[in-house]
Parts: structure tokens; C-alpha cells; sequence
């Protein structure tokens, strides 16, 4: 029961509280937005820890400031930003605020304008539904906002559109600020016709308009415009300012109309204008843009003679001038000058000095003692190109040092680095040997993914290949290959590259990623160098995997390049070792055909085996290859070495293939051949390569024969021994002619 008490009490204290919250919205700002509901509703007490904790921070220390509460128009800014423009976020607005005066509107718009301008011409729009009526001044801002942004046709639909219509009075300056957005987004054309309604529009034409016209339309380089609207001005009786023609002197310099800005300086001091140092550095920096110190130097000494102070723009004028002329003495004395009279020196002075530094390898350190300068004083150059010029000028010197201490710099100044930068300092940094800080710079070139970025530019040639070399010649091939991976991206395939990556891949002992490598530049027709293949060719065949660098040996044959003698022997011998007799003799007839008479030794190994393992007809065909390319192989010893191992049908073959061809054999191959037929009960085989051999005059032991005449009578093979007996009795060619057709039978 007293659980639903309490439980009543505090639904109770809970609807009191938001009815008055509905009949008071601006408690709702007292309690805060981030605090939840049922917390300020909550009738039960908070614990003595909460409470001690609010009665310690109820009062800032001392030392300290309480947070200023937000005022209603920055609340008001904030939800505007934090939410998209819904009714639901107007409802809110309302109900923070449900009348808004005129103070509150030029805040928020102010506030707003600065921010997002579309969102201030929308709460513009909005806040004139809630009842609230617009008046000048609103206008005025919302119309200034609107010019800035160059959000030119929302600003004059409300200068010429809604005003008549709300029959809201407009003043001057709000056609000013319109004419001058014209001019800076160079459309001097609408600004001019503007201007020219100004009397149908009920508005006067002062100096301010005529300032804003000028400078609309010299902006884009209309001097006679310009001349004929002050004739104009003059005969309306509207009298110029100081301002009006520091406007028209600026457009003509701007121009390079340097003579018609001496005339109007001219007319300006007879009309009893007093130029100032506005004035003249207007007039100084039209000189300094045509080139004509001369006549530079005769402004600032007039602007002394007069009695005024040159300001750090006139000294910037001049020292830029001198500068890009060429006399960075001149400019360097100024500067000197400045510091003496304690003219602030800012961004534009260091901006106007600092080519004729870095351009000059003499004096790239006192450009890095300026620039260190800039840094503590926390300014950053505009033209980032600077940096660059200026460690160009320090590598070209051999100022390495002083390269790496600017590029240091170079991060206090958050410059963005590219490839072009990293380049010339690789390239530098290697041709002066300090490879170890040039991989430090490629480590920061990797990490940063300079060169996987679109705009980027390749690193030159003259930059990666030292420093793959130097990774590749000291173990380091891997990165090496990362590093022009992200070259290959960007179109680069570079010959010299790709053979320093297939020698250092080959010297770590990986010939796998050479292998790779070496497809790569296959595919892409890069031609590759012959040390290179042999040196992959020996990574393989030290990791005694023979098939592939049989595999890199076809590849370097098909390139155009002729393997050595011991190139061709250390894979035959690899293969032969391995038990690839057939790849072996692959290689073997790539050698013999490319004219290598070396290593016989080593083909006749092969020729043996190939015998031995049935694969006769290819023993054959390298034999007559050999033989071809004037590389004669010893029949002789092939015959008995065969007849050695029980293989006299292999033996026979290779006899026959002698007799054919009419190549020398000795007579004690034929005897040992028939002898080894003989045992090996082939009778028939006997006689038929006997027959050949007498048919080719060929002399053989007459008993071995006897005795093969007697086992074929023997076997039933009268004929044969009939045929055989005359023949060796030296009878008639006709019976020569029947023994030989006999013999082929026999076979």
C-alpha cells in the first residue's frame, strides 16, 4: 500500500511538472536537454554521495570560470545544424521560442550566415510564417549573407522581388553588396545593369555604388568602362574618395595601364586628395608587376618623403619585386630593413623572399634558417611548391644534410608529401650513398600509399633503380618488390628493375618469387638479362629442383640468349641426376642444336640411359642430331655398353642405324653384337643383322657365324642358314638380293 502511494505521488508531481513546463517553455531551457525527463521528475531524494558530489561543484574554484549557459540563438543555431529542416525540427524551434523579435533574428542569422547560408535563407523564409514581419534591417543581413555566398538570384529576387511587395524600404547598401558579388563572380554585366536602376529603383547613387561598380568592372579589365562612368560621376556631381580612386589605380595597374594609374594619382592630388599608404602600395604593386623596379623604388621613397610609414605590404611589394627580378641581394637587405624597424614580418613577406632563397644553392641555408623561423612562428607558406623548390636546390648542392632536416620541417608545417618529392630525395640520397636514410624514406613513401593514389606521379627511374639495387644487393628484395609492385601499378616496367629484383630473389636463395618476377616481364615483353637467368637457373638448382630451372633455361633460349657450356651441363647433369633422362635429353638437343660441342661426356650419359630404358628411337634421333652438328658419339662404345647390359635387341638397332648410314662401326662391335644375340637365343635377329653387315662389306668372325649357321638348322630355319652358308661363300648378287629381302623378313 505504501508502495502505490509513493508510486501516485510521483505520476502526480511528474504531470504537474510537464503542464508546467507546457504553460512556461523557457523552464524546459533551465533544466537542460540532456538531462532525462524521469530524472527531473524523480521525487525521491538523490543519495548523500550525488549530494555532497552538487554541493562540491555547485561553485567553480577559484581560479576556474563556470561555462557560460548557451544563449537562445546559439540553441537555436544548433538544433538548425545537428537536424535536417523537417516541420518536425520547426516545431521544436517554436517551441523553445514561440514569438521571435527582431535582435533574436539578426543573431541567428548572423550566426547562421557564417555557417550554412542556405539554412539562414531558410529559417529567413520560415520565420516570417510564424507572424514575425521583416523589416531593413533583417533584409539587409540576409542579403549580405545571400551576396558573400554568391548566392546571387535568391539575393536579388528579394532586393527587387519581395521588398516592393512587403513594402519594406531599401537603402543603398544593399545594392552595394549585391553589385560587388557581381563583380567577384565576374559578372560585370549584371552589375552594370543593376547600377543603372538605381534612380528608377528610388535610390540614390553615392560614392559607396560608384566604388562597387568601379570595382566590378575592372575586375575584368574594362579601363575605358571605367573612365566613362567617372566622367559620368563627376558631370552627376557626385564627388570621389580617397577610396574611389585607390579602386580605379588598383583596376588600371590590374590592367598594366601603368601610365592612366600615374594620370589619375596626378588628378587625385589636384583635387586636394591626400593619397595614403594604401595608395601607394596600390601604385607600388602595379610597378612591381610590370617589372619596373625603378620606378617601384621612386613610390616608396615619395611614400617616405611625405611623411608616411611603409608597412609591411609596401616592404612584401618590394621585396617580391626585387626577387623575381633577380635581385635577392635587394630583397634580403628589405628584409633586414623590416626586422631593424620592427615590421611585423608576415606569411607574404616570407612568401616574396623565400623563391630567390631556394632557387639559389648558395644560400638554401639561410632559406632553411627562415623556414624554421615560419615554423616556430606557426605560419605556413601558400605556395606549397616552395618546399620542393627548395630541397631540389639543396640535393643539386650536396646539402644532404640540410635536405633531411627541411624535409623534417616539413611535417610541422603539414604539407602534403608526393611522389615527386620523395623522388628527388631517394635519388639524391643514394647517389650521395646514405642508403639507409633513402629506405627510411622509401618506408615512409610505402606507409603512406603515395604512390596507389590517382593524381600521384611515378617515382623516376633515376630514384627506384639505386634503390632496389641497394635493397636487392643486401637482402632486402622483398620490399624492393613492394616498392615497384606499386610502380608496376602506375604503367612502370622498367628493365633494369625487373633484373635486379630476378638476381637479389636468386642470391637470398627465393627463387620462386624470381620465377615470378621473370613471368611478369614475359607477359609485358620486358627484355630480361642473361646473368640474370643464370643466376635464377643456380637458385634452383641449389634448391635441387631441376624441372624449373630446365623451365628458365627454355625461357632464356626463347629471349635470344645462349646459355654457357656449363649452364648446359649443370641442368643436364641436374636432370640426370634427378632421374628426368628424357628432360636431359631435351636439354641436350637444345645445346647440340644451338651449336655447343662441349659436354659430350655428359650427352653420351644420356644416350646410354635412354638406350637402357627402352626410349631407342630417341637415342636414335639425338645420335643422328649429334652427328648432324659434326658432334660424332662413339658408336663403339655405345654398342658394347649395351650388349654389356643384356640389351642386344637395343644394340641391334643402333647397328642398324650405323649400316644405314654407312657410319664407321668396328668389327669387334658387330662380333660382340652377334656373340650377344646369340646368347640371348635371337637367332633370327642374328642373321638378319648379319646379312647387313656382309651386304655393307662389313667383316665378322666366320666360326661365331658357323655357329649361328648350325643353330638355325637347328631351329628349322633352313632357308636362312642356306642363304647365309652363300653368302659367305661370296656367291651370286642375286642370292645377296634374297638374303637381304630374307633379312628383312627376319626382322
Amino acid at each position: 500500500m505504501a508502495y502505490l502511494s509513493s508510486f501516485a505521488a510521483t505520476k502526480l508531481t511528474s504531470r504537474t511538472l510537464t503542464l508546467a513546463l507546457l504553460r512556461n517553455p523557457a523552464l524546459l531551457l533551465l533544466h537542460g536537454f540532456s538531462s532525462s525527463f524521469s530524472s527531473a521528475t524523480s521525487s525521491d531524494p538523490p543519495p548523500a554521495s550525488d549530494r555532497s558530489s552538487d554541493s562540491t561543484h555547485a561553485r567553480p574554484l577559484r581560479g576556474e570560470h563556470a561555462k557560460r549557459p548557451p544563449s537562445l540563438d546559439e540553441t537555436i543555431c544548433h538544433m538548425m545544424f545537428r537536424r535536417p529542416w523537417t516541420t518536425r525540427l520547426q516545431n521544436s524551434i517554436r517551441f523553445i521560442c514561440p514569438v521571435f523579435e527582431q535582435p533574436l533574428v539578426l543573431a541567428v542569422l548572423r550566426r547562421a550566415g557564417d555557417r550554412d547560408p542556405d539554412r539562414a535563407l531558410r529559417f529567413f523564409r520560415w520565420v516570417e510564417k510564424t507572424g514575425f514581419r521583416h523589416d531593413p534591417h533583417t533584409y539587409s543581413e540576409i542579403i549580405s549573407i545571400l551576396s558573400r555566398s554568391s548566392m546571387l538570384n535568391h539575393a536579388r529576387c528579394l532586393l527587387l522581388d519581395d521588398m516592393p511587395k512587403r513594402l519594406v524600404s531599401r537603402d543603398e547598401q544593399m545594392f552595394v553588396d549585391l553589385i560587388a558579388a557581381y563583380g567577384r563572380a565576374g559578372i560585370p554585366q549584371e552589375a552594370v545593369k543593376l547600377f543603372r536602376r538605381l534612380p528608377e529603383l528610388g535610390v540614390d547613387r553615392t560614392v559607396r555604388s560608384y566604388d562597387a561598380l568601379f570595382k566590378a568592372i575592372l575586375r575584368r579589365g574594362r579601363v575605358l568602362m571605367a573612365k566613362r562612368v567617372f566622367n559620368s560621376m563627376i558631370r552627376d556631381g557626385v564627388l570621389p574618395a580617397v577610396s574611389t580612386y585607390n579602386i580605379l589605380i588598383w583596376g588600371f595597374c590590374l590592367s598594366m595601364k601603368m601610365e592612366t594609374a600615374k594620370r589619375f594619382f596626378s588628378e587625385m592630388r589636384e583635387r586636394g586628395f591626400s593619397p595614403d599608404v594604401v595608395t601607394y602600395n596600390t601604385l607600388l604593386n602595379g610597378w612591381v608587376r610590370a617589372k619596373k623596379m625603378d620606378e617601384a623604388q621612386k613610390v616608396f621613397d615619395e611614400i617616405v618623403a611625405v611623411g608616411l610609414i611603409p608597412n609591411s605590404v609596401t616592404y612584401n611589394l618590394l621585396i617580391k619585386g626585387h626577387v623575381s627580378c633577380g635581385n635577392v641581394d635587394d630583397g634580403i637587405r628589405l628584409f633586414d630593413e623590416m626586422r631593424a624597424k620592427e615590421i611585423t614580418t608576415t606569411e607574404r613577406t616570407y612568401a616574396a623572399l623565400l623563391p630567390g632563397l631556394c632557387d639559389d644553392a648558395e644560400r638554401t641555408a639561410a632559406a632553411l634558417k627562415v623556414f624554421k623561423e615560419m615554423a616556430e612562428r606557426r605560419m605556413t607558406p601558400k605556395d606549397k611548391s616552395i618546399f620542393f623548390r627548395l630541397i631540389t636546390s639543396m640535393c643539386r648542392a650536396g646539402d644532404l644534410d640540410s635536405a633531411l632536416d627541411m624535409h623534417r620541417l616539413m611535417d610541422r608545417f603539414r604539407v602534403s608529401l608526393d611522389s615527386k618529392h620523395y623522388s628527388i630525395m631517394i635519388e639524391s640520397l643514394c647517389n650521395g650513398g646514405k642508403f639507409e636514410q633513402a629506405i627510411e624514406m622509401l618506408n615512409e613513401l610505402l606507409e603512406k600509399g603515395i604512390l596507389l593514389g590517382l593524381d600521384s606521379l611515378p617515382v623516376e627511374a633515376s630514384a627506384y633503380n639505386p634503390i632496389i639495387e641497394y635493397l636487392s644487393c643486401h637482402g632486402n628484395t622483398s620490399k624492393a618488390e613492394t616498392f615497384f609492385r606499386q610502380l608496376m601499378k602506375r604503367g612502370v616496367d622498367d628493365k633494369i628493375a625487373f633484373n635486379h629484383l630476378i638476381r637479389g630473389h636468386a642470391k637470398e636463395g627465393n627463387p620462386e618469387p624470381a620465377f615470378e618476377v621473370l613471368k611478369i616481364m614475359n607477359r609485358r615483353g620486358v627484355e630480361s638479362d642473361a646473368d640474370a637467368y643464370e643466376l635464377l637457373i643456380d637458385s634452383f638448382l641449389k634448391k635441387r629442383e631441376p624441372a624449373d630451372a630446365k623451365t628458365v633455361l627454355d625461357s632464356m633460349v626463347e629471349q635470344g640468349h645462349l646459355p654457357s657450356p656449363a649452364l648446359f651441363r649443370s641442368v643436364m647433369s641436374a636432370l640426370f641426376d634427378d632421374g628426368r633422362v628424357q628432360t636431359a635429353s631435351r636439354v641436350m638437343k637444345i645445346m647440340i642444336e644451338k651449336g655447343v660441342k662441349e659436354n659430350l661426356d655428359m650427352a653420351h650419359k644420356i644416350l646410354e640411359a635412354l638406350l637402357i630404358r627402352g626410349h631407342v628411337e630417341e637415342a636414335i634421333g639425338r645420335t643422328n642430331l649429334m652427328i648432324m652438328n659434326g658432334c660424332m658419339p662413339d658408336l663403339d662404345s655405345l654398342v658394347g655398353f649395351l650388349c654389356d647390359n643384356e640389351q642386344p635387341i637395343a644394340a641391334l638397332k643402333l647397328v642398324d642405324f650405323a649400316l644405314e648410314r654407312d657410319y664407321d662401326v668396328s668389327f669387334s662391335s658387330y662380333d660382340r653384337l652377334l656373340d650377344a644375340l646369340y646368347i640371348a637365343d635371337k637367332i633370327l635377329p642374328a642373321y638378319s643383322i648379319l646379312c647387313k653387315i656382309k651386304a655393307k662389306g662389313g667383316v665378322v668372325d666366320n666360326k661365331g657365324c658357323e655357329n649361328l649357321i648350325k643353330t638355325l638348322n637347328t631351329q628349322g630355319h633352313t632357308k636362312q642358314a642356306d642363304i647365309l652358308s652363300r653368302i659367305l661363300s661370296g656367291n651370286t648378287v642375286f642370292e645377296k638380293k634374297r638374303a637381304r629381302r630374307m633379312a628383312a623378313q627376319a626382322y
